[in-house]
């Protein structure tokens, strides 16, 4: 836990703040919290801050905290998933706030068996504590937005001008004919990067041609690592980890 996060409602209008549970053990044990000591903290897509250790007790640590003018901006990178498997998907929550995700869009496809639709993971009730353990992870206070799609023509047809505007539109292709994505890539010309990226990551049995030619009719150009096929989990560390390195060159 490399930031303390704070819900808005947990911070008075003093600015301080009473922790218990994880947050105040993680303070305790791993920081070794005292009076007058200062620890990095951050309000839930707000800004970041800093916390002064005001009281230490056995179940609470109480922080005064100060917080900068501004939230930071949202990661510039949007992610269009094919649903994955529950257990695939209650790994990934964590690791796409970590990452750096705008807007995760969960889509159904050919090859996604429909009752993964039905997954307690997709409850923000559930998703919502791993995402802010990601962002806690990475230093950072804004949560993906998340929405969720069941049919994916409508979605690539009559809501994603909506969800994503003018970004620009990438989807992972593991053929012959994709563009290269390597590290030094940009993605098409570079005044392109400038802005957003959306990345469409399918199935771990692949986009069919139907919704391959569909992502291509709007704009989404085909990159690839290579022939292999990966794992969800794998694809998207790996082809987000590409991107944000690909907008920061550009």
């Amino acid at each position: 836990m490399n930031l303390i996060l704070l819900e808005r409602d947990e911070v008075n209008s003093n600015g301080d703040a009473v922790l218990d549970g994880t947050r105040a053990e993680h303070l305790r044990s791993v920081l070794n919290a005292a009076p007058a000591q200062t620890v990095r903290v951050g309000l839930v897509d707000g800004p970041f801050g800093v916390g002064t250790v005001t009281a230490v007790s056995e179940t609470a640590v109480r922080l005064g905290c100060t917080f900068e003018p501004e939230a930071p901006p949202r990661p510039p990178v949007d992610l269009l998933l094919a649903l994955p498997r529950p257990k695939v998907m209650r790994r990934l929550w964590a690791q796409l706030a970590a990452l750096g995700v705008g807007r995760v869009i969960l889509t159904n496809a050919t090859r996604v068996e429909r009752n993964y639709f039905d997954t307690h993971f997709l409850t923000p009730e559930i998703y919502r504590p791993l995402l802010i353990e990601g962002l806690q992870q990475a230093r950072d206070t804004r949560v993906p937005l998340v929405s969720i799609h069941r049919r994916f023509r409508v979605l690539i047809e009559d809501e994603l001008d909506a969800l994503c505007g003018g970004a620009l539109r990438v989807s992972a292709d593991p053929s012959p004919g994709a563009f290269r994505l390597k590290p030094e890539a940009t993605i098409g010309k570079p005044e392109a990067m400038i802005g957003r990226v959306v990345l469409a990551v399918g199935p771990e049995g692949g986009w069919n041609d139907f919704e391959r030619g569909l992502l291509e009719a709007h704009r989404f150009q085909p990159v690839s690592m290579g022939t292999r096929t990966l794992r969800s989990d794998t694809a998207c560390v790996a082809l987000l980890t590409l991107v944000h390195h690909a907008l920061a060159s550009a």
